[in-house]
């Protein structure tokens, strides 16, 4: 049973006390992400969570600001809540299917080299569906196994699902299909044509995307970054000219309702990237990744430790917390994910050489070399990690007396720990070269082509992405602590003048704030007890240096996350292990560049 769009053959499960709700693009989502609850289920607990998350704000606002304030923000936070929750499958399955459509012109490539070899779709869909992995090669899979016993292979079925978020595998199917039954000298130029369309259209896509999110991302800059920036630096001017901004409001502000709308428009506009070429997913349970949680923990505790203990010795006592959260939170990513991140370069390592190991395969198999033969002398041949695992594989196949897929992906193969769907892929067309022989040879040669275009088609996406996201990237690690950094030294330079009793301006300024002024603690407009308007203002009390540093800190590690999170959601499709390990990269980073930047410009004036 498919759901309105055939996403999915099966639906959640449902008890008989379950009803259908929710729009259609809901109960697509949950189908598509293959969730046990129903939609119905999923509006439940959206109106669940709205209600705990508005009166938690609701009683924490009011607590530190007042009734009106907190009854605003709980309502205001219970709404966004519950419409998160509501569109959060939504999103999740339009990240899914981003990420899955990354694969299409793979699958269209494989589809094309096995009619290449056999002019028979049925088998070609075999071949492209079980030599690949994600949504895209288990939906093939699928409608390959429902039309097992009917005339027809499922590749039109398949296609119809997909066009409605890529409309260029319809065409690329049709042309398979078309090339099954043409005579054999129009037959290449069928299938030429159904990779081109799929790699065309993924080209345009991306272009078109290219262009439309410049605009959104100039708002979210400006609107996030800039001006909220820009704003923090007026607050010691605001405290001059006697203007009353309590703690309170700030926090709430720039560490809540800032961060909030930052992260619902970089979910949107992650959810609006048409493909993304997602890099291999590296699971626990991978030899070269061991459990590193323990590790993690111990190593941002202690690095934290002693960077919040140099933080407070060299800066100033405020900067401890900010510096052990960052850096500790950033050491404990890296360190967490290092070791997959170090799988992951050696896959891409072994995928860069890979074009030149099939050129060199297929020359020899078209000289009638046999394919066990022709995989050793790519091994002696070529140099680094796609040299060592054909050398491997070579002598693997040698010394067992098995054969090709045996002697990459078999027990302790030398394929098992690299999980690229390019190399399982070229090894399996290895495998049904073995088997046909000399003809076999051009075909692997023409593979070699496609994974070439493949990798130029990637580099060319992120060279374009890369217009946009470095902005974003450059902004989280260097301008924004930069600004906070020297914005949290303006304040303090401010509050050194009125202590000091130089400037009548300025004292009238802190006053405004609080009723006795400065106390010489490091607090602008410290409250001594005057009893003024100032401290009932309901701003929770005078905005003193210290907490303007942490909570200008706070939201700059904010920045720092949020920020170079969507600039690799956007360059590279959402990988939890390329945005910890940049996210690890880019924390420490700004709390280092936010403290020098106070330092510096504290010494500036």
């Amino acid at each position: 049973m498919t759901g309105p769009d055939g996403d999915r053959d099966r639906v959640p499960r449902r008890s008989p006390g379950d009803r259908e709700e929710g729009s259609a693009e809901l109960r697509r989502a949950v189908a598509f992400l293959g969730w046990e609850a129903t939609s119905s289920r999923v509006i439940e607990a959206g109106y669940r969570a709205g209600v705990g998350v508005g009166l938690a704000c609701a009683v924490v606002v009011a607590f530190v600001s007042g009734p009106v304030p907190g009854l605003l923000f709980g309502l205001a936070g219970g709404l966004g809540t519950v419409h998160a929750v509501h569109r959060g499958p939504v999103w999740l399955a339009s990240l899914r299917r981003t990420r899955a459509l990354g694969a299409a012109p793979g699958l269209v490539g494989r589809l094309v080299l096995r009619m290449r070899l056999d002019p028979s779709t049925e088998r070609a869909v075999r071949f492209a569906a079980r030599t690949g992995d994600g949504p895209l090669a288990e939906g093939l899979a699928r409608r390959e196994r429902s039309n097992a016993d009917g005339p027809t292979s499922g590749l039109r079925e398949f296609a119809r699902e997909w066009q409605p978020w890529f409309p260029a595998i319809d065409r690329a199917a049709a042309l398979v299909r078309t090339a099954a039954s043409a005579p054999p000298e129009r037959r290449g130029r069928c299938l030429d044509r159904a990779l081109d369309a799929t790699i065309a259209g993924t080209t345009d896509r991306l272009a078109a995307f290219v262009g439309e999110v410049r605009g959104p991302v100039s708002a979210l800059y400006a609107f996030g970054v800039l001006l909220p920036l820009v704003l923090i630096a007026l607050l010691p001017a605001a405290a001059a000219a006697g203007v009353p901004i309590g703690p309170g409001i700030v926090a709430a502000l720039y560490l809540g309702v800032l961060p909030a709308g930052l992260l619902a428009a970089s979910a949107w506009l992650l959810s609006r990237r048409p493909v993304a070429f997602a890099p291999p997913s590296i699971g626990g349970d991978h030899p070269d990744v061991p459990e590193r949680g323990i590790h993690a923990a111990v190593a941002g505790a202690g690095i934290g430790a002693v960077a919040a203990a140099v933080a407070a010795r060299v800066a100033a006592g405020w900067a401890a917390p900010v510096a052990g959260v960052g850096v500790g939170t950033g050491v404990a990513l890296f360190v967490a994910v290092r070791r997959r991140r170090a799988v992951l370069s050696n896959v891409r390592a072994v995928e860069r050489a890979l074009p030149d190991a099939m050129t060199v395969i297929g020359g020899d198999v078209a000289e009638g070399v046999a394919v066990e033969t022709a995989i050793a002398h790519a091994g002696e041949r070529l140099d680094g990690a796609t040299g060592e695992l054909f050398e491997l594989a070579g002598r693997r196949s040698e010394t067992l007396r098995v054969g090709v897929r045996e002697a990459f992906l078999g027990r302790g193969g030398p394929a098992v720990p690299v999980p690229s769907p390019r190399v399982k892929g070229a090894v399996a067309l290895l495998s049904v070269a073995a088997r046909e022989g000399r003809p076999a040879g051009d075909v692997l040669l023409e593979l070699a082509d496609q994974l070439e275009d493949l990798r130029e088609l990637e580099s060319d996406a992120r060279r374009q992405l890369a217009t946009v996201t470095g902005t974003l990237t450059n902004t989280a690690a260097v301008f924004a602590p930069l600004v906070g950094g020297a914005t949290v030294a303006l304040a303090t330079g401010i509050d050194t003048v009125d202590a000091g009793g130089l400037g009548a301006g300025a004292a009238a300024g802190a006053d405004a704030l609080s009723t006795g002024g400065v106390d010489g603690s490091g607090a602008l407009g410290a409250d001594t007890g005057g009893g003024g308007a100032g401290s009932k203002s309901g701003t929770g009390g005078a905005l003193s240096v210290p907490v303007l540093g942490q909570i200008v800190g706070a939201y700059v590690l904010i920045l720092a996350a949020l920020l170079t999170g969507l600039a690799t959601g956007l360059e590279r499709g959402f990988d939890r292990t390329l945005v910890a390990y940049r996210v690890g990269i880019a924390l420490p980073t700004a709390t280092a560049t936010y403290l020098v930047a106070f330092l510096g410009a504290g010494v500036l004036l």
